[in-house]
């Protein structure tokens, strides 16, 4: 049986002891645990961006415990990634990443570690990204991962474009664009290039993204509200119907429409 520290209340240990405990317990697991012995950096990657929607869940939720605990999860992906990175051939380990963020953020912050003044929030955001340039991003788009999803990706490319002065002025512009696009998609719906309408729709979506975004709107936070909502009321029919032993299937969307009504009435 492994010998590790375990902390046997909240307060035994101060935090520096007990990431290294934590950092220890990974590295047995690695060597005695039949699973965590096989995993690499590929097999749990899709893990960590599954654990990282559950941190997103509790924080939309408000659920602090539940946050507490998957932070735990993404903390554990970050040690073990380092660990099995330090075992093929000493990639690196995690001090190295430990390092990297620590010099990362002293330079990013000239403002607070160095002479440079600043007065607002976006002159920040200015500074970061002409610090970025200078240790080595040469484009503007660098850095934007392609896995995100597609709503925040479109923002994600639109914000580092705007930091360039590449951007409406106002809202007004972005709102011209959509009506564009839409009078796009009509023609190509009705030429039925799926091709082409696909196209089209995505110009839709990425100009709505414009048009949240210069409304201080997340569009992907939106977009996952409404669906909920969605959720919720649908629910509300199914229920419902199981009261009277019906089916969506073998009822009207006439009826189908009033329950949904009725759902919204409630503050579904």
């Amino acid at each position: 049986m492994a010998n590790i520290p375990i902390p046997k209340s909240k307060n035994i240990l101060n935090p520096a002891d007990n990431f290294t405990a934590f950092l220890e317990l990974v590295q047995v697991l690695r060597k005695e645990c039949p699973w965590d012995m096989k995993q690499t950096n590929d097999s749990i990657g899709p893990l960590m961006i599954e654990e990282t929607y559950e941190v997103q869940d509790a924080i939309r939720n408000k659920d602090w415990q539940e946050l507490s605990k998957e932070l735990g999860d993404i903390l554990l992906h970050v040690v073990m990634h380092s660990v099995i990175a330090a075992e093929d051939e000493n990639k690196f380990d995690i001090n190295n990443v430990i390092n990297r963020i620590h010099t990362k953020l002293v330079s990013r912050h000239p403002h607070v570690f160095g002479d440079k003044e600043v007065s607002n929030d976006k002159q920040v955001l200015d500074n970061w990204e002409k610090l970025k340039r200078k240790e080595g991003k040469k484009k503007t788009l660098d850095g934007i991962p392609k896995e995100l999803p597609a709503l925040l990706r479109a923002e994600r490319v639109q914000t580092k474009a705007s930091r360039v002065g590449f951007d409406w002025e106002n809202s007004e512009g972005a709102w011209e664009k959509i009506t564009e696009e839409l009078s796009e998609l009509r023609e190509a719906i009705s030429n039925g290039s799926k091709d082409n309408i696909q196209e089209e729709i995505g110009d839709v979506l990425f100009s709505i993204v414009n048009v949240t975004r210069k409304s201080g709107v997340m569009a992907e936070e939106a977009l996952s509200k409404t669906t909920d909502k969605f959720s919720r009321r649908f629910v509300y029919i199914e229920a419902e119907l199981d009261k009277k032993g019906l089916r969506t299937e073998n009822v009207s969307l006439n009826e189908l429409d009033k329950l949904w009504d009725e759902a919204k009435s409630t503050g579904l």
